[in-house]
């Protein structure tokens, strides 16, 4: 039995590595998004600035991994068995619960998941106990866990949701008045003044955050009192107007940021650079911010350097380098907990089942070498995880500028919040006067940029004085959290503070702001739901673990290992489709010939993925076949989101024609009109034979199918042959297709006429009869839109030639 928890060990080194990689997919989206959305710099040096920043983050960490060890639960109150089952549940729920969130593209916070993840684990092994010790009852419970700490963490993730939405968009409304979108005209101390206060503030985060928990935190700067052990009290309560009654009281007071030694008769109060950063703020931040004031008025006057792309490059290193530092022990954390504990317990040789975790109370330090095997784990994460880019646009495109494909359907709340915030902005139009509207709203102008007609260029998510103010309150807000040792979630606050950013610059306009308010709402909701699964996931597979540790152990890994690979391979292929070749492809020709060209490639996917639906779906009704029937639902549902795509682009088309080519655009319209209809029926026709194989109604007679699949193979012919057609550019072929048209009519009209005669005389099912004619004029529908389309396309080729 011993040597299963030596396994557990390995097995926990290797999630270990895999915790790292789903943990960086989801984060990187805290030190990105900035840079990437702005374009303030190039993809590739963005990568190389927050690479250093994580490296150096993991390789001055200092390791003492303290949330994994007393943090949510007492250690000393469980044996080593327990607690391997522990962190075993707490490793395996965690990968799996972060890879979800990286595979729907969604942020999530990895200090809420390891947080709720061990509490769960811990109140469900706590529990197991009890109920096995008759001395026992449930209000035994709160010796197991540390409530005061879990509440603590609670409380301060809420908190920092509002305060971090607030201020982000407050500063960025202020800074938008001072700023303008034509911030690269403004005075040159104008510029110099914001770089100051966004350097400060971001270099502050760096030391307060970045080297909060390493060596260098505790390091001395200046010796406060050296003298008798008698009169260290009295020296301390008037230097600290307090009123300690022992040292040990004042020790525990000043822990980190005063080192307090005692020696005999004699006693001294160091001040650590961790106690000078939280004592003297006011006099580090002022000087800080004239010494960058001046730097940046020099480096914009004599040097014609860009002082915000300075500040998000600098920012983007910050929060990567506080990331790597601190985060780390969401990843790594239990491993080395647990493999500490292992070296402890194999030691002691004690039975595991009688070894208390005593040893968890006491702060160990995690050896450099396994830092640095971290770090490099997470730069190559960072480098090569198409996951952490799905993470990242979420968040840019919900706060982008410009219009972009919204991903976020909206909701009743979103609607509800949308049109009181319109009524409240009205109310505040209303009171002030016309005169401070008009300087307000000129100070919101954005620049016109003309894009040239290849459309290569482009346009960023948002500028990158919005950017800068993202980085700047994210780390104000994180530096402040930490001086007064609040916990939060620094996902949390970067994703909030870029919201309140988006909505104080105006990027969620009238027909944007519902469905980013919704996209927000449903990011905040997945918040919620991270910490109920981590609680309850991690708390069922203590469960399971519990009932037989080798057997559940090995059966959980299996599973977790099935998840994760059938994950990546739904996610390659999700991104194989994204890239397929017959995907819609938007139109950029700016005349008649351009756009019949174009639209042909369109033309062409279309038909060839409609054969397929229609003869999918035929098969599947003829054979019952649920499957294959589901998956020409999901066919279909994609090809016309695709369609509904190209039509949200119709505006842009058309301001992008020239004047002498205007006319394309009626065109290119009823193009994408009939193609719609196409979809429309194939949609219908998808749809009720799925319905009606899945309520489990009589099957089709015999003689209904056959003249399905009559039609369809009509159908099948006449679709292959406008592919060959749209494919070689032979247009002139489109009129003999056309001829085909009332035959196939005929043929449908002919077969709607034998079930009238069927119903009447040997139909006895109902809902047979509904679907048979749905499918026969839904199918009618869809001839009609494809000869229309083929005859708007043949009118148009000729008047080209």
């Amino acid at each position: 039995m011993d040597n299963i928890y030596l396994l557990m060990i390995v097995a926990l080194a290797v999630l270990a590595i895999a915790d790292l990689v789903v943990g960086v997919s989801n984060d990187a989206v805290n030190f990105l998004n900035s840079a990437i959305g702005s374009k303030a710099i190039s993809f590739r040096t963005i990568m190389i600035v927050a690479s250093i920043g994580i490296a150096v983050g993991a390789i001055f960490s200092s390791g003492l991994m303290e949330v994994a060890r007393k943090g949510i639960f007492n250690p000393g109150e469980f044996y080593f068995d327990e607690i391997m089952i522990i962190f075993m549940a707490v490793m395996i729920t965690d990968i799996l619960l972060l890879d979800f969130f990286n595979t729907v593209g969604m942020p999530t916070s990895t200090t809420v998941s390891i947080v709720f993840e061990l509490l769960g684990a811990a109140v469900c092994v706590a529990l197991l106990k009890i109920g096995t010790d008759p001395t026992e009852d449930f209000s035994s419970l709160i010796k197991y866990i540390n409530t005061e700490k879990a509440i603590q963490i609670i409380s301060g993730i809420l908190l920092s949701v509002g305060v971090a939405f607030s201020v982000g968009a407050i500063v960025q409304y202020i800074s938008r008045l001072l700023l303008s979108f034509n911030f690269e005209k403004k005075a040159k101390w104008v510029g110099a003044v914001f770089g100051g206060l966004a350097l400060t503030a971001i270099v502050y985060f760096i030391f307060m955050k970045g080297i909060k928990g390493t060596n260098y935190a505790k390091s001395i700067v200046d010796t406060l009192y050296s003298g008798s052990a008698e009169g260290l009290l009295d020296w301390a309560n008037t230097y600290f107007n307090a009123a300690y009654e022992s040292v040990k009281e004042l020790a525990a007071a000043k822990k980190d940021l005063f080192k307090i030694t005692e020696d005999g008769a004699t006693a001294q109060v160091h001040l650590t650079l961790r106690g000078l950063l939280e004592t003297y703020v006011l006099p580090i931040v002022a000087v800080s911010f004239v010494f960058w004031s001046l730097l940046s008025y020099v480096l914009i006057k004599f040097f014609k350097t860009n002082i915000y792309k300075i500040i998000i490059i600098v920012g983007t290193f910050a929060l990567a380098l506080a990331f790597a530092g601190n985060d780390l022990v969401n990843f790594i954390g239990v491993p080395i907990a647990a493999w500490q504990s292992f070296e402890a317990w194999s030691a002691s040789g004690v039975p595991a089942t009688e070894f208390a975790m005593d040893v968890l109370g006491k702060k160990v330090e995690t050896p450099t070498a396994l830092l640095l095997v971290a770090g490099l784990v997470m730069v190559l994460t960072l480098w090569f995880s198409s996951k952490a880019k799905n993470v990242v646009k979420t968040e840019i495109d919900l706060s982008n500028q410009d219009s972009t494909k919204e991903r976020f359907k909206p909701n009743f709340i979103s609607r509800g919040l949308v049109r009181g915030v319109i009524l409240m902005s009205k109310g505040i139009s209303f009171i002030l006067p016309k005169s401070a509207q008009a300087r307000i709203e000129k100070q919101f102008e954005k620049p016109v940029i003309n894009l040239p007609k290849d459309k290569k260029y482009e346009l960023p998510a948002f500028d990158m004085v919005r950017a800068a103010v993202n980085l700047m309150v994210a780390g104000v807000l994180i530096s402040i959290a930490t001086s007064y040792k609040l916990p939060l979630s620094t996902t949390y606050v970067t994703f909030m503070v870029a919201m309140g950013t988006s909505l104080a610059d105006r990027a969620w306009g009238s027909e944007s702001a519902v469905y980013r308010v919704a996209g927000v709402l449903n990011v905040i909701g997945g918040w919620f739901l991270t910490a109920l699964i981590a609680f309850v996931g991690a708390a069922t597979v203590a469960a399971l673990i519990h009932i037989k540790t080798d057997l559940m152990t090995g059966i959980l890994l299996l599973l977790a290992v099935l998840l994760l690979v059938r994950n990546y391979i739904n996610h390659n292929k999700k991104q194989k489709q994204i890239k397929a070749e017959d995907s819609l492809r938007q139109t950029e020709s700016d005349n008649i010939q351009g756009v019949i060209e174009e639209s042909a490639d369109n033309i062409s996917s279309v038909v060839n993925r409609s054969n397929k639906i229609y003869s999918n779906t035929i098969n599947g009704l003829a054979k019952q076949d649920l499957v294959r029937l589901k998956k020409s639902r999901k066919g279909i549902i994609k090809l016309n989101e695709e369609i509904d795509e190209l039509r949200d682009n119709i505006f842009y088309f058309i301001k992008n024609l020239d004047e002498t080519s205007v006319g394309v655009s009626k065109f290119y319209i009823l193009i994408l009109g009939y193609l719609q209809d196409m979809t429309q029926s194939l949609e219908y026709i998808a749809k009720v034979s799925h319905k009606h194989v899945n309520n489990n109604h009589k099957a089709l007679r015999f003689n209904q199918i056959k003249e399905l699949k009559e039609i369809e193979n009509q159908l099948s012919t006449l679709f292959n042959k406008i592919k060959t057609s749209f494919d070689s550019r032979n247009f002139d072929e489109i009129s003999n297709l056309l001829e085909e048209k009332q035959d196939l009519l005929a043929q449908v009209e002919q077969k709607i006429g034998k079930q009238i005669e069927r119903t009447r005389t040997v139909e006895s099912s109902p809902k047979n009869t509904t679907l048979y004619f749905s499918l026969l004029l839904e199918s009618k529908d869809l001839i009609e839109a494809t000869m229309k389309l083929l005859e708007e396309y043949d009118l148009e080729s000729k008047k080209e030639n």
